[in-house]
């Protein structure tokens, strides 16, 4: 029986798109480098900084500089990770109405604390979450377990009792590998190139407020 749905953060309940768009064409504007277009930011917005950079740089991770690309970014997102950030539509009723079913709702994100723990109160959640996870809470990010596990022991309610909604093959992965019920987010940012039908997710929703119409209470 369900008792818990978790969610991812990026692409799932908050369109950030914008503001990691942002802070990549600041970074390479200080570069000398022409800006990149939104169209080709947003379905690489899950991927978090590493893909950004990637994606604006046209580099490999390995390769020398990257790291420090990395932390100018993440820097540049400092000054500017809540300017356009919004939840997206249907998230709010999605939530107050989870909750008037009885469920606890969560977030498991690979973005780190220092933007986690700002920006989540900012976002404007109807109701709280009963748990944040963020990519270095436990120390490792999706699609590792673990992070999973953690929400799970704070809520006090087994993995197979849960729920996961997320945007990226790494989220059905890590949701799978716990025996979660795993909803793919057909709305987020998933790049034209990926294989979500390969993804393994258990059900798919093109809105947030579709997944009330497959939940079983």
């Amino acid at each position: 029986m369900i008792q818990a749905v978790l969610f991812d953060l990026d692409g799932t309940l908050a369109d950030t798109a914008l503001d990691l768009g942002g802070a990549l064409n600041r970074l390479l504007a200080e570069e000398g480098r022409p800006p990149v277009p939104h169209a080709l930011i947003r379905p690489i917005a899950s991927h978090g900084a590493r893909g950004l950079v990637e994606l604006g740089f046209g580099i490999k991770r390995d390769d020398p500089g990257f790291d420090a690309l990395r932390i100018r970014f993440l820097d540049h997102y400092e000054n500017g990770f809540a300017d356009r950030t919004v939840l997206f539509d249907g998230v709010n009723p999605l939530i107050e109405k989870l909750v008037a079913k009885g469920l606890q709702w969560g977030i498991i994100t690979n973005k780190p604390a220092r933007f986690t723990d700002r920006l989540v109160p900012e976002l404007g959640f109807a109701l709280p979450p009963a748990v944040v996870v963020s990519g270095d809470t436990v120390g490792v990010p999706k699609p590792d377990p673990k992070p999973m596990l953690h929400a799970c022991e704070v809520i006090g309610v087994p993995a197979s009792a849960c729920w996961y909604v997320g945007d990226a093959e790494r989220d059905i992965a890590a949701g799978r590998k716990v025996g979660m019920t795993t909803v793919l987010a057909d709305y987020g940012y998933i790049h034209a190139d990926e294989l979500p039908d390969q993804w393994g997710a258990d059900l798919r929703i093109a809105t947030p407020l579709e997944l009330l119409a497959v939940l079983p209470v």
